[in-house]
């Protein structure tokens, strides 16, 4: 398996400086990674080094929390894709979710899918599965599903925890074939991205993701 080609080569703490930011494209294009990850004020910076390359342009939009407001949302992807980001992880509103306020929370996701549709972009929605239990889980993929969004994933990689292989399977069972998943948080090994992939995931988003591409025949989680 050309591992590579599955990795959202991801660079996303508060502290990065653009030289980390320009290393961490040129990885991507060397390696062949399937996204750069960036924070937004470097989402133009990614697109200039990414271009011509394999290694897409992602950015988050209302990370980590997800509970900004739909203008403030829909602003921050609008100049990301402006910038020259090809992949957006939207932040699920997971305040509003826990209320029950879903039709608010899936008329958010279609707003963003389709403003990400227009621009060839893909829409990742994160769903904090650290925060919610198997049922929620579900239903979040229910809302995604139907609001048009092209993956779900499962962290932000902020919260106490980060993707499981259990949380990975049920995702896969109640997701339509056409909606992917992207696993994130905590994955330290190549062993562990594997099984991760096996489990149902398409993305595997690491800010490790030189060493899961390491031959190591005894890999950590």
């Amino acid at each position: 398996m050309n591992l590579a080609a599955h990795i959202d080569h991801t660079l996303l703490r508060p502290d990065c400086t653009e030289a980390q930011i320009r290393q961490l494209c040129q990885e991507a294009a060397a390696h062949g990674f399937a996204s750069a990850c960036v924070p937004p004020c470097y989402v133009a910076l990614a697109a200039e080094l990414l271009e011509g390359s394999r290694a897409a342009v992602c950015t988050v939009v209302g990370f980590p929390l997800g509970y900004a407001t739909i203008l403030v949302k829909f602003r921050e992807a609008e100049v990301a894709l402006a910038d020259g980001a090809q992949e957006l992880d939207l932040v699920l509103n997971i305040s509003a979710f826990k209320s029950g306020q879903l039709a608010r929370v899936q008329a958010e996701i279609q707003d963003l899918a389709d403003l990400a549709h227009v621009h060839d972009a893909l829409l990742k929605v994160i769903i904090e599965t650290a925060l919610l239990d198997a049922a929620e889980i579900e239903q979040a993929c229910g809302l995604c599903a139907a609001a048009g969004a092209d993956y779900v994933k499962t962290s932000t990689g902020f919260a106490s925890r980060g993707a499981s292989f259990d949380d990975v399977r049920l995702m896969r069972r109640v997701l339509p074939a056409r909606v992917k998943i992207k696993a994130a948080g905590g994955i330290r090994s190549r062993a562990a991205a594997l099984a991760l992939l096996e489990a149902g995931a398409d993305r595997i988003g690491s800010s490790n993701s030189l060493a899961l591409l390491a031959d190591d025949e005894n890999p950590t989680t």
